[in-house]
């Protein structure tokens, strides 16, 4: 019976099986925003269209990244990268609350900037939630700086 109505409609089984029907409906899609770069009038599903979502990486990549950090992460550091991953699939701090979330990133504890390694007990599996939260914790991102009184590691 499931064979038969496969193969008379296969859009509607893509559907199903995709997530997006359910209880007899379908779930209707984020409706799309203007593109942030300035003067863009395409719309997306993200912060930039296509376009210019490859220059403003480009853009970071040549003036706001730090210039050695291409020589710090390197093909090496990807291949620790993507092996400590797949020896840890859930966020280490997610997984200490008892709630099971995928990882997204590796961070180190001590930066490499500050004297860290791409040593393993150096490294962490994070998800994105908890990765930013960190970097905001330490003020990476938004003053330059660590607030007084922070921990370096999250682990501490």
């Amino acid at each position: 019976m499931i064979m038969l109505i496969w193969k008379k409609n296969e859009a509607a089984m893509d559907l199903i099986c995709s997530g997006l029907f359910y209880g007899g409906f379908v779930m209707p899609m984020k409706p799309k925003k203007p593109c942030s770069y300035p003067g863009c009038p395409n719309l997306t599903d993200g912060r930039y269209c296509p376009e210019h979502k490859r220059k403003v990486n480009s853009d970071y990549e040549k003036y706001g990244r730090d210039k050695t950090a291409k020589s710090r992460y390197g093909r090496a550091w990807k291949r620790i990268r993507d092996k400590y991953a797949s020896e840890h699939p859930f966020c280490e701090l997610c997984l200490q609350r008892g709630v099971a979330v995928p990882t997204e990133q590796i961070h180190h504890v001590m930066p490499l900037s500050e004297g860290g390694t791409h040593d393993r007990n150096n490294l962490i599996a994070l998800c994105k939630s908890c990765h930013s939260h960190i970097h905001a914790k330490r003020g990476d991102y938004w003053r330059g700086k660590r607030p007084q009184g922070e921990s370096k590691s999250p682990r501490a």
